[in-house]
C-alpha cells in the first residue's frame, strides 16, 4: 500500500511539473490567437505601459552594462592578439552582436520584468480583480496578457538592437583610446564583415526569448492561489524563462552556424 502511494505521488508530481512546463506555451497559444485584441484602445493603453516600463526605463541599464562589456572585450582582446582591427571587429561581432547581447539584454528584462509581471498579476488574482473582468465579459487574456507578451517581445527587440550598437561603439571608443587605433578604420571593418544573418540570428533568438520570457511571467502570475504563492510564482517564472532562454539560444546557435 505504500509503495502504491508513492508511485502515485511521483506520477502526480510528474503530472504537475509536466503542467507546470507546458501550461506558458499554452497560454502563449492562446495570446496569439487573440493578438488581434491589440486594436481596442485600453488593450493598446496596456500594451504602451509594458513597453514604457519593460523599455524605456531600462534603456539606462542596457546601456551602461553594453558599454563596459564592449570595453571589457575589447582589453581581452587587446592583450591576447594586440592591436589587430579586423579581428577585433570579427570578435565584437562573434561574441557581443551574435551572442552576448540578446543573452544579457533577455537576463536583464528577465530580471526587471518578468518578476513584476508575475508579481502584479498574481497581486491581481488574489485582489479578484480578473474575476471582474470576467463578469464585465472581459476576457482576461486579451486585455492582461496579449499587450504584456507583445509589449516585453517587442521592447526586447528593441533594446537589444541598443545593447549591440553600445557595445560596438563603446569597446571601438576604448581601443582607440587605449591603443590608438582608428575608430573610424575600425567601424569600417565591422561594417564590410556584417552579413543579413548577423542581423537576423540575434533576432530570431530576442523574438523567441521575448516570447518564453513573457508567456512564463504570465502564466504563473495568473496561477496564484494564495499569498505566499506570489513569490514563488515570480522565482518559479525566472527560472522556467532562464532555462529555455538558454536552451533556445543553443538550440538557434547550433542550427545557424555549425
Amino acid at each position: 500500500m505504500a509503495r502504491f502511494f508513492s508511485i502515485q505521488r511521483i506520477g502526480e508530481t510528474a503530472i504537475d511539473a509536466a503542467v507546470r512546463l507546458t501550461g506558458p506555451y499554452r497560454l502563449l497559444y492562446e495570446c496569439l490567437r487573440n493578438i488581434p485584441a491589440l486594436k481596442a484602445a485600453p488593450v493598446r493603453a496596456v500594451f504602451y505601459k509594458q513597453v514604457y516600463f519593460t523599455g524605456i526605463q531600462a534603456l539606462k541599464t542596457v546601456s551602461l552594462i553594453s558599454v563596459v562589456i564592449g570595453i571589457v572585450i575589447i582589453t581581452q582582446v587587446a592583450n591576447i592578439v594586440g592591436l589587430n582591427s579586423g579581428l577585433t571587429g570579427k570578435i565584437l561581432i562573434w561574441t557581443v552582436v551574435r551572442e552576448l547581447a540578446p543573452l544579457m539584454t533577455a537576463i536583464i528584462v528577465i530580471a526587471r520584468s518578468c518578476t513584476a509581471t508575475s508579481v502584479e498579476l498574481g497581486t491581481m488574482r488574489l485582489g479578484g480583480e480578473i474575476d471582474s473582468l470576467r463578469l464585465m465579459g472581459i476576457d482576461p487574456i486579451d486585455y492582461l496578457v496579449v499587450p504584456r507578451v507583445a509589449g516585453i517581445t517587442i521592447s526586447l527587440l528593441v533594446l537589444t538592437f541598443y545593447f549591440q550598437i553600445f557595445a560596438v561603439a563603446g569597446g571601438l571608443l576604448a581601443s582607440s583610446m587605449l591603443m590608438g587605433a582608428s575608430f573610424v578604420q575600425q567601424a569600417q571593418t565591422i561594417i564590410s564583415v556584417f552579413s543579413p544573418l548577423e542581423i537576423a540570428v540575434p533576432a530570431l533568438k530576442v523574438i523567441f526569448f521575448g516570447l518564453v520570457i513573457s508567456s512564463a511571467s504570465c502564466y504563473h502570475g495568473l496561477g496564484v492561489k494564495s499569498t505566499t504563492g506570489v513569490p514563488r510564482a515570480a522565482s518559479t517564472a525566472v527560472m522556467q524563462a532562464l532555462f529555455f532562454v538558454f536552451l533556445l539560444d543553443g538550440a538557434i546557435t547550433v542550427l545557424t552556424y555549425l
